[in-house]
């Protein structure tokens, strides 16, 4: 579930928490809305803590000596999971 997703799961679950005036003899809507509401909050701290994972960054560093000239190499490398916006 995307942060998008969850968002609009929220203003749905609002919507019908708090903005529809119907009476339904087989469902509840306010409750319905409710839960659609928690729902929508969970999806968002799934989607923000998604969004802050991609964001890590792993780098590795290693130093040796060249056997054959006696230089010293160095290589980095730089991972990323994700872009960076």
């Amino acid at each position: 579930m995307s942060l998008g997703s969850g968002i609009v799961l929220f203003v749905i679950g609002a919507i019908l928490a708090f903005a529809i005036d119907v009476q339904v003899s087989w469902v509840d809507l306010h409750l319905v809305g409710y839960i659609l509401m928690a729902a929508g909050v969970i999806g968002i701290i799934l989607g923000v803590v998604l969004i802050t994972r991609r964001r890590q960054t792993t780098m590795t560093s290693r130093s040796a000596v060249d056997p054959v000239s006696g230089e010293q190499v160095s290589r980095r490398t730089i991972d990323r999971d994700g872009p960076l916006v």
